[in-house]
């Protein structure tokens, strides 16, 4: 996968979530059309809708950490709720969901047996 894009009705309130979970803005900003993270050698684009277009539940994306316990900290650390904390998959993840503020599932995962 090259990148995914998600939808906002809110380009501030979405950039301060993702860059306070760590992610890097290549471009784009608080009053752009788009705005693109880079996440590994993938990236995250977020597009700004206007106020009145609906936003609803379509999915979600599965984003490899290096730790899902080190990232599950950071997350609470920021007054953040998963949905769950870390647990092992029997598909061989360790993972927990949170859900962004425009309802976008996120899965935060490791692959078991990473050093």
């Amino acid at each position: 996968m090259s990148a995914i894009t998600l939808a906002t009705n809110n380009m501030k309130r979405s950039i301060n979530f993702y860059e306070s979970l760590g992610f890097f803005m290549l471009y784009g900003g608080n009053k752009a059309e788009l705005t693109s993270f880079k996440i590994g050698s993938s990236f995250l684009n977020i597009v700004n809708l206007s106020n009145d277009a609906p936003l609803n539940w379509w999915g979600r994306v599965i984003i490899y950490v290096e730790d899902v316990d080190v990232m599950h900290d950071r997350v609470l650390a920021l007054g953040l709720v998963p949905e769950f904390p870390p647990r092992d998959a029997r598909w061989g993840e360790r993972y927990f969901h949170l859900v962004d503020p425009d309802g976008h599932e996120l899965s935060f995962a490791q692959p078991l047996g990473w050093d």
